[in-house]
């Protein structure tokens, strides 16, 4: 993947504060705490992909891999092509 870890942060960190409609903690549950639903999930997904022209295949991934910004960036790292 070719970006920087702090890039990846502010993406992941913009992404979920859209997605929740609220700021967050980059330690903070957001999928397991219902903070973000099902569709909001995939909306979350999607601007991930759009900021940082990458691509999650779907069937690498699960919801509670984006549950916080930390955990996104380390799913990130390992699935995004």
């Amino acid at each position: 993947m070719p970006h920087d870890p702090e890039t990846i942060r502010q993406a992941a960190r913009a992404a979920v504060t859209s997605v929740a409609k609220q700021s967050v903690r980059d330690d903070q549950c957001v999928v397991s705490t219902g903070i973000v639903d099902s569709l909001s999930l995939l909306n979350l997904i999607v601007l991930l992909e759009r900021s940082l022209r990458i691509h999650i295949p779907p069937e690498k991934v699960q919801p509670e891999d984006f549950d916080s910004v930390d955990i996104i960036l380390e799913t990130l790292e390992r699935v995004a092509t």
